[in-house]
């Protein structure tokens, strides 16, 4: 079976930033990302949490303003997808500016995971309207809880 992606973005260290079609619901969608030579991976809220905290170790009050911005300007402001693919709502370059420092700690860089971080969050929103499982999480990671506790929340699969 082989599987449709679209491009959603593409980032300036040249990673595409990919979708294909979901199965829970109209405008489902799963994302996924091609880096070059490699093929293609689909992230889950491990990788991203992983790569958050490796950026708190290089630089943890930077880092918190990321996760803030994430927290503030992309997951409480996102709304559910009504089309495929879906469309970015609000990520901008003006926002990687910022936090650009960071790119210098984790495998990810902040374009990176601000792209991918807002269309995980459109498809928990398209598919979970009332869904607060990636609020809860990136609020845990920004509010110090521990290491286990932040895992068990990336790692949730509703079982």
């Amino acid at each position: 079976m082989s599987t449709d992606y679209q491009q959603i973005h593409f980032t300036s260290r040249n990673v595409s930033i990919l979708v294909s079609r979901g199965i829970k619901s109209n405008y489902d969608f799963r994302v996924h990302y091609q880096e070059p030579g490699k093929r293609v991976r689909t992230p889950k809220h491990i990788h991203l949490i992983i790569d958050l905290y490796r950026k708190l170790t290089g630089n943890k009050e930077l880092t918190m303003k990321l996760l803030d911005h994430i927290i503030n300007n992309i997951i409480l402001k996102v709304r559910p997808s009504m089309e495929f693919p879906p469309r970015i709502q609000i990520f901008s370059q003006e926002h990687v500016s910022q936090f650009k420092e960071l790119d210098n700690y984790g495998e990810y860089s902040v374009e990176f995971l601000l792209v991918v971080t807002e269309l995980i969050m459109i498809q928990e929103k398209t598919n979970y309207p009332n869904g607060t499982m990636n609020l809860r999480l990136f609020q845990k990671l920004r509010n110090g809880a521990d290491i286990f506790e932040v895992v068990s929340t990336a790692t949730f699969t509703g079982r």
